[in-house]
């Protein structure tokens, strides 16, 4: 099996070090220049062995996959196209089996929630904090995978390895297949910003609320003290007349302090 570039040297080396142990046998790749250009050659080599366990000889079968590695390359390379496309919008993509076992994880929310690749926790619900309301979240997935029937939308409050608490809203869709829920493939947004600003709106909304009120009640204590330091035959004439202050000029004037 001969080597064309110093590149593939040590990976084919280290490859065939398995042929004089176990498994005693190995599969390595091999680009090698021909009058066609370059071609992949697959090898799959086997060793025989002797009763002592010492390699007598080596067999070994090569097969032309330069087409399936060309198809595999395009491949991953709409891949990366479509990757791009879904990691250019707000939206970020996640699926997990029914046991909620994360399957896909897109890489935007593992930066969201600062984890890496196959270093994070595996099941998803482990980044949830304690807040209440992820257990709405929780049971609309619950009631997605036992039903098999899309559950609207929810939010959750989520911890990042920092600390720091995220709220994403989720919008996720159970995959049937024989009647039977086999994943669920769903959408997060980050809404860590517009829920601070939706609470602080409804706190100036209740201080405004309140402040209208006590208002209101004061100028209604003030109105009636004001009406009553008429008189008391004034005070009971506005009750029960439509008549202006002005009009009251008519009448004599009756001091306050006469006995009724």
């Amino acid at each position: 099996m001969p080597v064309t570039a110093e590149r593939y040297s040590d990976v084919i080396a280290t490859q065939m070090t398995k042929l004089f142990r176990q498994p005693y046998s190995c599969i390595v790749e091999q680009w090698i220049q021909t009058p066609k250009g370059m071609r992949c050659i697959s090898w799959s080599a086997k060793s025989i062995l002797e009763n002592d366990n010492s390699v007598k000889a080596i067999v070994a079968t090569g097969r032309d996959v330069t087409r399936l590695k060309h198809d595999l390359k395009v491949i991953q390379k709409k891949d990366d196209e479509l990757m791009l496309v879904l990691e250019s919008g707000n939206q970020m993509y996640y699926s997990h089996t029914p046991d909620h076992v994360m399957m896909f994880v897109s890489q935007r929310i593992r930066a969201l929630l600062g984890c890496r690749l196959h270093a994070g926790k595996r099941v998803w619900t482990e980044y949830l904090t304690d807040n209440p309301m992820n257990a709405v979240g929780l049971e609309r997935t619950i009631r997605a995978i036992s039903s098999g029937r899309r559950e609207p939308p929810y939010r959750l409050e989520m911890i990042g390895k920092d600390g720091r608490t995220i709220w994403v809203e989720v919008n996720e869709i159970p995959l049937v297949k024989n009647g039977k829920t086999v994943a669920i493939v769903g959408s997060m947004v980050d809404v860590t910003e517009k829920k601070l600003v939706e609470e602080a709106l409804a706190e100036a909304e209740y201080i405004v609320r309140d402040f209208s009120r006590s208002k209101k009640r004061t100028a209604g204590r003030v109105s009636e003290v004001s009406t009553r330091s008429k008189g008391p035959l004034k005070y009971v004439r506005t009750l029960f007349s439509p008549k202006s202050d002005e009009e009251d000029e008519d009448f004599p004037e009756i001091p306050d302090n006469l006995n009724l």
